[in-house]
C-alpha cells in the first residue's frame, strides 16, 4: 500500500499553490518541455535537476543534457547538473542486466536517480520532487510511483509529487513541442540494455 503522507497527487490548483519549491528531475527535452510548459502556466517554476548516470554512451549523455540545458535557458529555468556516474550506476543494477525493460532494472535505476533527486532537495530546501520519467512511453508508471516514494523517506520534509504526465493532452503537446523545436528524438531508453 502507497504510504500516501510522502506523495502529492494534485487535482486542483489550490493543492499546486501549496508546493513551495519543486525539483524536477528531468531525463531529456522531448520529456521535459510540455511538463515545464504546463507548469509555467500553473505558477510552478521548478528547477530541473539533471541526474541521468543510466544514459550510455557518454556522447548521448551529453546530447541530451546539452538540448535539455539549451531549452531550459530558453525559458529562464535553472538547471543543476548532477554530474554522470555510469561506473556507480552499473553497480547499482548489477544482475538486472539481462531484465527486460520495464522489468527490475528499471525500477532500481529509477530509485537511484530519485534518491539522488531526494538528497539533492533535502540539501537545497526544496520541499518536492518530481519527475518527466512518468511523460516516458519507455516506462511504468507504478514503477516510478514506487520508486519515488521510497526515495524520499528517508528525507524529512520532502514529498514525491507523483503525476501522470502522458494524461490530459500532455502526450500530444510532447509531440508537437518535440516538433517545434526540432529536438533530437532517442529511439531507446538511455542504458546500453536498453539499446537492444
Amino acid at each position: 500500500m502507497a504510504n500516501t503522507s510522502k506523495m502529492i497527487i494534485c487535482k486542483n490548483t489550490v493543492s499546486l499553490r501549496l508546493m513551495k519549491q519543486v525539483l524536477l528531475h528531468c531525463c531529456c527535452a522531448p520529456c521535459s518541455a510540455a511538463i515545464l510548459e504546463w507548469m509555467l502556466q500553473h505558477d510552478i517554476r521548478p528547477t530541473l535537476f539533471y541526474y541521468n548516470p543510466n544514459i550510455y554512451p557518454y556522447e548521448e549523455y551529453g546530447k541530451r543534457k546539452g538540448e535539455l540545458t539549451h531549452y531550459a535557458a530558453q525559458l529562464g529555468l535553472e538547471v543543476i547538473d548532477g554530474d554522470y556516474h555510469h561506473e556507480q550506476w552499473l553497480g547499482c543494477v548489477a544482475g538486472h542486466e539481462q531484465d527486460p525493460e520495464r522489468g527490475a532494472r528499471c525500477l532500481l535505476c529509477f530509485e537511484m536517480r530519485l534518491r539522488k533527486t531526494a538528497q539533492e532537495a533535502y540539501d537545497r530546501g526544496f520541499d518536492t520532487i518530481a519527475t518527466t520519467l512518468a511523460s516516458s512511453r519507455w516506462k511504468r508508471l507504478d514503477q516510478i510511483e514506487e520508486a519515488g516514494r521510497r526515495a524520499v523517506a528517508g528525507f524529512e520534509g520532502v514529498d514525491f509529487w507523483a503525476k501522470n504526465w502522458r494524461k490530459d493532452g500532455l502526450q500530444e503537446r510532447r509531440n508537437e513541442l518535440l516538433k517545434q523545436n526540432n529536438f533530437y528524438n532517442q529511439l531507446y531508453c538511455g542504458c546500453e540494455f536498453s539499446m537492444r
